[in-house]
């Protein structure tokens, strides 16, 4: 029988040509949601060393071990994408055509099939070929700059801003936007995802924030990078920290209730010439108590201040555990599928299958019979 999955993509079938995070992450978003996904890995098990066992970006779809370099392999995922309505894959540019399974390879067999395409640098551009991760991206994007402390080395935000939101979440973005065109014209498209382009644009705020004159600053001197004592992180007693976030008015009035502070003894919280002098005070105030105690003395009140939490223990927060925005998969705690829907909820996605576990029962959904697997085993097309 067909595979059948919950969500709003239930019934959409997707294609993966197995590669590193970003483009792995935005088909854990469509499997999340319910679409059909099967990742086409190597054909041998163990050759493929880029994932992990009960890695969460290859939770939720099934996979088949091909081995693309083979005319028959290549034919073997020709003939998948003529059931598809997604292809993705997030190798270097020319490579997917070299191996027979460029857009034009692709679409000459089924032309509604949108294909997604991921890549660091895009697939134009003189820096196109060049090699790169996710600190260059963003470097280039202007997006890694403005991260850090005044007066030192930008840091990087861990790979969060190029492989993961301005990579496959923007990668997921534009996959969806071309199938709706799609239910207009009835035609695919490729959809070129660059980790530069999406970094940049997940940059837009601040420009504007520049050309609005609220942003002057070098890097660790502005109101949303750290520069201003009422948006920031402090130590607590027990070497913990929370977060502060009181910016408006109304906000930091409930702060400096919370911290015990008198509002009379303190400079006006929005004067830049203040800031060194506010934020000793805030530290001083904030380091007599653990993170927890603060956490408490907070709740209910609108101070903005809120427990700086490793992953790990985020899952362990009574907020996250009220709305399930954890769950546990194969052993492993992870994020729970986002967003939510009303009246087409996702299930919980399935733990990651062995490599090329799933390769015959794909094939027979997709109308191949004993005979033909067996041959394709033969000629060293499959697992």
């Amino acid at each position: 029988m067909p595979h059948s999955k919950t969500g709003p993509l239930a019934g959409l079938k997707v294609l993966e040509l197995a590669g590193l995070a970003p483009a792995p992450f935005a088909c854990t978003i469509l499997a999340d949601l319910g679409a059909d996904v099967i990742r086409v890995d190597r054909a041998k098990p163990g050759e493929d060393v880029l994932g992990f066992a009960y890695d969460p970006l290859m939770r939720g779809r099934r996979t088949i071990g091909v081995n693309t370099k083979t005319p028959e392999g290549v034919e073997l995922v020709l003939k998948l994408a003529e059931q598809a309505d997604v292809l993705i894959e997030g190798f270097r540019p020319g490579v997917a055509e070299r191996m027979g399974l460029g857009p034009e390879q692709v679409h000459a067999r089924n032309p509604r099939l949108v294909y997604g395409r991921m890549t660091g640098w895009g697939q134009d551009g003189p820096m196109a070929p060049a090699a790169g991760h996710d600190i260059n991206y963003i470097g280039l994007a202007g997006a890694l700059e403005p991260v850090g402390r005044a007066g030192e080395r930008p840091v990087p935000p861990l790979n969060l801003v190029g492989d993961f939101g301005g990579g496959g979440l923007l990668l997921a973005m534009g996959v969806l936007a071309a199938l709706y065109e799609r239910t207009s014209s009835g035609r695919g498209q490729v959809v070129d995802a660059s980790m530069v382009d999406g970094a940049a644009l997940l940059t837009t705020h601040l420009h504007g924030l520049r050309a609005a004159g609220v942003w002057p600053g070098e890097r660790g001197e502005n109101m949303l990078d750290g520069g201003a004592p009422f948006y920031d992180t402090y130590e607590t007693a027990d070497g913990k920290y929370v977060a502060v976030g009181a910016i408006e008015m109304r906000f930091w009035a409930d702060l400096v209730k919370v911290l015990g502070l008198d509002p009379a003894e303190l400079p006006v919280h929005i004067d830049k010439n203040e800031w060194p002098r506010l934020r000793k005070i805030l530290a001083e105030a904030i380091g007599k108590h653990t993170r927890d105690e603060l956490v408490a003395k907070a709740e209910g009140t609108d101070a903005c201040l809120t427990p700086v939490l490793s992953p790990w223990e985020a899952a362990e927060h009574p907020h996250n555990q009220a709305r399930g925005t954890f769950v546990e998969i194969g052993g492993v705690v992870q994020p729970a599928p986002a967003p939510r829907f009303d009246r087409t909820p996702p299930g919980t996605p399935e733990a990651p299958h062995a490599q090329g576990a799933d390769t015959a029962e794909v094939l027979a959904e997709f109308g191949m019979t004993e005979d033909d697997v067996s041959t394709l085993r033969s000629a060293g097309a499959i697992s």
